[in-house]
């Protein structure tokens, strides 16, 4: 059964100050762009980004409206928290995010642990969804950019109640 509504992601962003996932989106038959602020609670710099993401993207208010969002990409935006949180700058959580994505070729992935050997194949799988979608595919919406608000502009946006205005 789809669900009435569909909701086509076009940027997923994070805002450090107060934490959220920010969202814009379209709405399937319709021509205005909206934002959909999704506050993020009770995460800290010791949370599971995964169990974080999993949370969020099965949250039966937000569910429908990730549809088009992956869980990595979910992850790398709890993984940026949770630097910020640790004190890491922008910069250096998305090298370390990027450090960690890097598949080694040279790895054994015989001595991972099953989480580790989880993340390297939904990494896999991702980048081979990416090269295979091509721009005529009737499904290609590779349109999910990252878009972070440079950090001095940051100041709090003023965003703690959910809303989906439009933009």
């Amino acid at each position: 059964a789809r669900a009435v509504m569909t909701y086509i992601a076009k940027k997923c962003g994070i805002c450090f100050q107060p934490p959220a996932i920010v969202l814009i989106y379209k709405e399937e038959d319709k021509d205005k762009t909206r934002q959909r602020i999704m506050p993020i609670r009770n995460f800290s710099k010791f949370s599971d980004c995964s169990r974080a993401a999993e949370q969020l993207k099965n949250n039966p208010r937000h569910k429908a409206y990730l549809e088009g969002v992956s869980l990595r990409q979910l992850e790398r935006f709890y993984g940026l928290l949770k630097g910020h949180l640790g004190g890491q700058s922008l910069a250096e959580s998305l090298e370390r995010i990027r450090r960690e994505e890097t598949i080694d070729p040279e790895e054994d992935m015989n001595k991972l642990d099953d989480k580790e050997l989880a993340k390297r194949k939904s990494i896999m799988d991702e980048l081979f969804e990416k090269n295979r979608k091509k721009k005529d595919d009737p499904d290609f919406v590779y349109n999910v950019e990252v878009e972070f608000p440079q950090d001095e502009q940051l100041e709090s946006c003023g965003w703690d109640a959910e809303s989906d205005e439009e933009i």
